[in-house]
Protein backbone atom coordinates (compact mmCIF):
# COMPACT_ATOMS: atom_id res chain seq x y z
CA UNK A 1 0.00 0.00 0.00
CA UNK A 2 3.10 2.24 0.80
CA UNK A 3 4.07 2.04 -2.89
CA UNK A 4 0.58 2.16 -4.02
CA UNK A 5 0.41 5.73 -2.26
CA UNK A 6 4.16 6.59 -3.24
CA UNK A 7 2.95 6.62 -7.23
CA UNK A 8 3.81 9.47 -8.63
CA UNK A 9 0.70 9.75 -10.42
CA UNK A 10 -1.35 8.90 -7.18
CA UNK A 11 0.62 11.79 -5.59
CA UNK A 12 -0.14 14.48 -8.14
CA UNK A 13 -3.81 13.64 -8.39
CA UNK A 14 -4.47 13.89 -4.56
CA UNK A 15 -1.90 17.61 -4.28
CA UNK A 16 -4.26 18.68 -7.60
CA UNK A 17 -7.38 17.44 -5.67
CA UNK A 18 -6.20 18.61 -1.94
CA UNK A 19 -7.40 15.62 -0.78
CA UNK A 20 -7.30 15.33 3.22
CA UNK A 21 -6.05 11.76 4.55
CA UNK A 22 -9.02 10.58 5.71
CA UNK A 23 -10.33 10.55 2.56
CA UNK A 24 -7.27 8.86 1.42
CA UNK A 25 -7.23 6.00 3.80
CA UNK A 26 -10.87 5.14 2.73
CA UNK A 27 -10.03 5.31 -0.69
CA UNK A 28 -6.91 2.67 -0.07
CA UNK A 29 -8.56 -0.05 -2.34
CA UNK A 30 -9.12 2.15 -5.21
CA UNK A 31 -5.89 3.76 -4.69
CA UNK A 32 -4.55 0.49 -4.82
CA UNK A 33 -6.56 -0.92 -7.72
CA UNK A 34 -5.43 1.86 -9.71
CA UNK A 35 -1.31 1.16 -9.29
CA UNK A 36 -2.02 -2.72 -10.05
CA UNK A 37 -3.92 -2.41 -13.54
CA UNK A 38 -1.49 0.46 -14.97
CA UNK A 39 1.56 -1.60 -14.02
CA UNK A 40 -0.14 -4.34 -15.71
CA UNK A 41 -0.92 -2.44 -18.70
CA UNK A 42 2.43 -0.74 -18.37
CA UNK A 43 3.83 -4.34 -18.78
CA UNK A 44 1.65 -5.56 -21.67
CA UNK A 45 -0.26 -7.97 -19.60
CA UNK A 46 -3.78 -6.92 -20.20
CA UNK A 47 -6.11 -4.53 -17.86
CA UNK A 48 -8.98 -5.38 -15.85
CA UNK A 49 -11.02 -4.18 -18.83
CA UNK A 50 -9.47 -4.93 -22.18
CA UNK A 51 -8.86 -1.47 -24.74
CA UNK A 52 -9.26 0.38 -22.02
CA UNK A 53 -6.65 2.22 -19.21
CA UNK A 54 -7.70 3.23 -15.40
CA UNK A 55 -7.99 6.80 -14.57
CA UNK A 56 -8.13 8.33 -11.01
CA UNK A 57 -11.22 10.28 -10.31
CA UNK A 58 -12.49 12.60 -7.00
CA UNK A 59 -16.12 12.54 -6.56
CA UNK A 60 -15.70 14.95 -3.67
CA UNK A 61 -15.53 12.45 -0.73
CA UNK A 62 -13.49 9.56 -2.51
CA UNK A 63 -11.00 8.70 -4.84
CA UNK A 64 -12.26 5.95 -7.12
CA UNK A 65 -10.65 4.47 -10.35
CA UNK A 66 -12.98 4.89 -13.78
CA UNK A 67 -11.82 3.26 -17.13
CA UNK A 68 -11.15 5.06 -20.50
CA UNK A 69 -10.66 3.62 -23.98
CA UNK A 70 -6.83 3.71 -25.00
CA UNK A 71 -5.91 5.29 -27.96
CA UNK A 72 -5.52 2.66 -29.74
CA UNK A 73 -9.46 1.45 -28.74
CA UNK A 74 -10.94 4.73 -29.70
CA UNK A 75 -8.82 4.90 -33.23
CA UNK A 76 -10.92 1.01 -33.78
CA UNK A 77 -14.21 2.41 -32.79
CA UNK A 78 -13.72 5.81 -35.37
CA UNK A 79 -12.71 2.95 -37.45
CA UNK A 80 -15.51 0.50 -36.78
CA UNK A 81 -18.03 3.51 -36.93
CA UNK A 82 -17.00 4.56 -40.64
CA UNK A 83 -17.16 1.26 -41.65
CA UNK A 84 -20.80 0.58 -40.21
CA UNK A 85 -21.86 3.90 -42.64
CA UNK A 86 -21.47 2.31 -45.35
CA UNK A 87 -23.76 -0.60 -46.45
CA UNK A 88 -22.77 -2.88 -49.05
CA UNK A 89 -24.46 -5.11 -50.75
CA UNK A 90 -22.51 -7.86 -52.96
CA UNK A 91 -19.87 -5.43 -53.92
CA UNK A 92 -16.41 -6.35 -53.70
CA UNK A 93 -13.66 -6.04 -50.86
CA UNK A 94 -11.40 -3.33 -52.83
CA UNK A 95 -14.80 -1.22 -52.76
CA UNK A 96 -15.51 -1.15 -49.59
CA UNK A 97 -11.89 -0.63 -48.38
CA UNK A 98 -10.70 1.96 -51.53
CA UNK A 99 -9.85 5.77 -50.90
CA UNK A 100 -8.13 8.58 -52.91
CA UNK A 101 -4.77 8.33 -51.42
CA UNK A 102 -4.80 4.75 -53.06
CA UNK A 103 -6.16 5.98 -56.66
CA UNK A 104 -3.94 5.35 -59.48
CA UNK A 105 -4.88 8.19 -61.66
CA UNK A 106 -2.16 6.45 -63.97
CA UNK A 107 -1.31 10.14 -65.99
CA UNK A 108 -5.08 10.08 -67.28
CA UNK A 109 -7.44 13.51 -67.45
CA UNK A 110 -10.50 11.53 -66.96
CA UNK A 111 -9.58 10.31 -63.70
CA UNK A 112 -8.22 13.59 -62.68
CA UNK A 113 -11.23 15.29 -63.41
CA UNK A 114 -13.22 12.19 -62.08
CA UNK A 115 -11.41 12.74 -58.51
CA UNK A 116 -11.83 16.33 -58.69
CA UNK A 117 -15.63 16.21 -59.41
CA UNK A 118 -15.59 13.20 -56.65
CA UNK A 119 -14.22 15.83 -54.23
CA UNK A 120 -16.63 18.75 -55.28
CA UNK A 121 -19.65 16.67 -54.37
CA UNK A 122 -18.06 15.64 -51.12
CA UNK A 123 -17.58 19.22 -50.37
CA UNK A 124 -21.30 20.83 -51.58
CA UNK A 125 -22.69 17.88 -50.03
CA UNK A 126 -21.57 17.72 -46.56
CA UNK A 127 -21.51 22.29 -46.67
CA UNK A 128 -24.59 22.23 -48.32
CA UNK A 129 -27.14 19.85 -46.26
CA UNK A 130 -30.24 22.00 -47.54
CA UNK A 131 -29.09 22.17 -51.38
CA UNK A 132 -29.49 19.22 -53.53
CA UNK A 133 -26.28 17.70 -55.05
CA UNK A 134 -26.29 16.07 -58.52
CA UNK A 135 -24.32 12.24 -58.13
CA UNK A 136 -21.80 11.48 -60.86
CA UNK A 137 -23.02 8.49 -63.68
CA UNK A 138 -19.27 6.64 -64.36
CA UNK A 139 -19.10 5.05 -67.61
CA UNK A 140 -16.32 3.47 -69.10
CA UNK A 141 -14.95 -0.03 -69.86
CA UNK A 142 -14.36 -3.01 -67.88
CA UNK A 143 -11.39 -2.33 -64.88
CA UNK A 144 -11.07 1.38 -65.41
CA UNK A 145 -12.03 1.93 -61.73
CA UNK A 146 -15.15 2.89 -61.45
CA UNK A 147 -16.37 0.78 -58.59
CA UNK A 148 -13.17 1.56 -56.97
CA UNK A 149 -13.80 5.22 -57.66
CA UNK A 150 -17.64 4.74 -55.77
CA UNK A 151 -15.56 3.06 -53.05
CA UNK A 152 -13.79 5.78 -52.38
CA UNK A 153 -16.36 8.74 -52.31
CA UNK A 154 -18.45 6.44 -49.78
CA UNK A 155 -15.10 5.89 -47.56
CA UNK A 156 -14.80 9.90 -47.81
CA UNK A 157 -18.24 10.43 -47.08
CA UNK A 158 -18.46 8.24 -44.20
CA UNK A 159 -15.24 10.21 -42.67
CA UNK A 160 -17.46 12.76 -42.82
CA UNK A 161 -20.38 11.08 -40.85
CA UNK A 162 -22.47 10.51 -44.09
CA UNK A 163 -24.22 7.19 -44.66
CA UNK A 164 -24.36 5.75 -48.21
CA UNK A 165 -25.79 2.29 -49.32
CA UNK A 166 -23.70 0.91 -52.13
CA UNK A 167 -25.45 -1.93 -54.20
CA UNK A 168 -23.88 -3.75 -56.97
CA UNK A 169 -27.55 -3.80 -59.51
CA UNK A 170 -26.85 -7.44 -61.16
CA UNK A 171 -26.93 -9.02 -57.64
CA UNK A 172 -29.51 -7.01 -56.36
CA UNK A 173 -32.00 -7.88 -59.37
CA UNK A 174 -31.35 -11.46 -58.94
CA UNK A 175 -32.13 -10.78 -54.97
CA UNK A 176 -35.43 -9.19 -56.04
CA UNK A 177 -36.67 -11.68 -57.99
CA UNK A 178 -35.81 -14.28 -55.44
CA UNK A 179 -37.60 -12.12 -52.68
CA UNK A 180 -41.04 -12.17 -54.63
CA UNK A 181 -41.70 -15.81 -53.15
CA UNK A 182 -41.42 -15.24 -49.41
CA UNK A 183 -42.89 -11.43 -50.02
CA UNK A 184 -39.79 -8.82 -48.94
CA UNK A 185 -39.03 -7.21 -52.03
CA UNK A 186 -40.88 -4.08 -51.31
CA UNK A 187 -39.38 -4.21 -47.99
CA UNK A 188 -36.02 -4.22 -50.24
CA UNK A 189 -37.10 -1.62 -52.19
CA UNK A 190 -37.70 1.06 -49.42
CA UNK A 191 -34.55 0.16 -47.52
CA UNK A 192 -32.52 1.04 -50.90
CA UNK A 193 -34.94 3.99 -52.23
CA UNK A 194 -34.19 5.97 -48.76
CA UNK A 195 -30.79 5.84 -48.31
CA UNK A 196 -29.05 9.01 -47.75
CA UNK A 197 -26.35 8.61 -50.69
CA UNK A 198 -26.98 5.54 -52.73
CA UNK A 199 -24.57 4.05 -54.99
CA UNK A 200 -26.01 1.67 -58.03
CA UNK A 201 -23.13 0.02 -59.41
CA UNK A 202 -22.62 -2.03 -62.70
CA UNK A 203 -25.88 -0.91 -64.42
CA UNK A 204 -26.54 -2.36 -67.73
CA UNK A 205 -23.65 -5.45 -67.02
CA UNK A 206 -26.71 -8.07 -67.37
CA UNK A 207 -30.18 -7.99 -69.30
CA UNK A 208 -32.67 -5.93 -67.34
CA UNK A 209 -36.51 -7.44 -67.26
CA UNK A 210 -39.38 -5.12 -68.08
CA UNK A 211 -40.10 -6.05 -64.37
CA UNK A 212 -36.70 -4.70 -62.80
CA UNK A 213 -36.71 -1.84 -64.95
CA UNK A 214 -40.04 -0.68 -64.15
CA UNK A 215 -41.03 -2.14 -60.29
CA UNK A 216 -37.33 -1.93 -58.82
CA UNK A 217 -35.24 0.51 -60.95
CA UNK A 218 -37.94 2.73 -62.14
CA UNK A 219 -39.97 3.10 -58.33
CA UNK A 220 -36.01 3.76 -56.64
CA UNK A 221 -35.27 6.54 -59.07
CA UNK A 222 -38.62 7.94 -59.20
CA UNK A 223 -38.51 8.54 -55.11
CA UNK A 224 -35.00 9.78 -55.23
CA UNK A 225 -35.53 12.26 -57.70
CA UNK A 226 -39.12 13.62 -55.79
CA UNK A 227 -37.31 13.52 -52.77
CA UNK A 228 -33.69 14.98 -54.40
CA UNK A 229 -31.47 12.37 -53.06
CA UNK A 230 -27.96 12.26 -54.60
CA UNK A 231 -27.62 8.61 -56.69
CA UNK A 232 -24.48 7.71 -58.08
CA UNK A 233 -24.20 4.88 -60.82
CA UNK A 234 -21.52 3.23 -62.72
CA UNK A 235 -21.72 1.10 -65.67
CA UNK A 236 -19.83 -0.61 -68.86
CA UNK A 237 -21.80 1.53 -71.10
CA UNK A 238 -22.70 5.44 -71.26
CA UNK A 239 -26.02 6.79 -70.93
CA UNK A 240 -27.07 7.02 -74.86
CA UNK A 241 -25.72 3.63 -74.87
CA UNK A 242 -28.19 2.50 -71.91
CA UNK A 243 -30.94 3.96 -73.14
CA UNK A 244 -30.86 2.60 -76.38
CA UNK A 245 -29.39 -0.86 -75.93
CA UNK A 246 -30.27 -2.29 -72.67
CA UNK A 247 -33.68 -0.48 -71.24
CA UNK A 248 -35.83 -0.35 -74.02
CA UNK A 249 -37.45 -4.64 -74.05
CA UNK A 250 -39.94 -6.04 -72.52
CA UNK A 251 -40.57 -9.48 -71.37
CA UNK A 252 -41.68 -10.01 -75.39
CA UNK A 253 -38.61 -8.77 -76.59
CA UNK A 254 -40.34 -5.65 -77.38
CA UNK A 255 -38.95 -2.39 -77.37
CA UNK A 256 -40.41 0.48 -75.59
CA UNK A 257 -38.54 3.36 -75.88
CA UNK A 258 -40.85 5.19 -74.07
CA UNK A 259 -40.43 2.96 -70.97
CA UNK A 260 -36.87 3.40 -71.20
CA UNK A 261 -36.60 7.10 -71.62
CA UNK A 262 -38.37 7.83 -68.56
CA UNK A 263 -35.92 6.34 -66.47
CA UNK A 264 -33.33 7.85 -68.35
CA UNK A 265 -34.92 10.97 -67.27
CA UNK A 266 -34.51 10.25 -63.75
CA UNK A 267 -30.62 8.96 -64.22
CA UNK A 268 -29.74 12.03 -66.00
CA UNK A 269 -31.52 14.49 -63.22
CA UNK A 270 -29.79 12.55 -60.46
CA UNK A 271 -26.31 11.94 -61.73
CA UNK A 272 -23.95 13.58 -64.11
CA UNK A 273 -21.76 11.49 -66.75
CA UNK A 274 -18.79 11.27 -66.54
CA UNK A 275 -16.29 8.84 -69.10
CA UNK A 276 -13.60 7.26 -67.59
CA UNK A 277 -10.48 5.96 -69.78
CA UNK A 278 -7.22 4.00 -69.33
CA UNK A 279 -5.56 0.41 -68.15
CA UNK A 280 -7.99 -2.49 -66.82
CA UNK A 281 -6.79 -1.92 -62.98
CA UNK A 282 -6.92 -5.61 -62.51
CA UNK A 283 -4.49 -6.75 -64.57
CA UNK A 284 -1.81 -4.69 -62.94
Amino acid sequence: MRAAFNDPDVQNFIQQHHISNDAIRHSASRIYEFVQQKKKRTAGNGSLIPGYQPELVFNGHLIDVSYSPTPETIEKQRSQAIKNRIKSIAMPKQARNANFVDFKLGGKASRDTIIKAAMKFVDDYVNHPNQFVQGMYLSGSFGVGKTFTLGAIANELAEKNVSTTMVHFPSFAVEMKNSIEDHTNATKIDSIKKAQILMLDDIGADVISDWIRDEVLGVILEYRMQNELPTFFSSNFSMDQLEEQHLPYDKKNRKDTVRASRIMQRVRFLAKEYQMTGENLRLQ
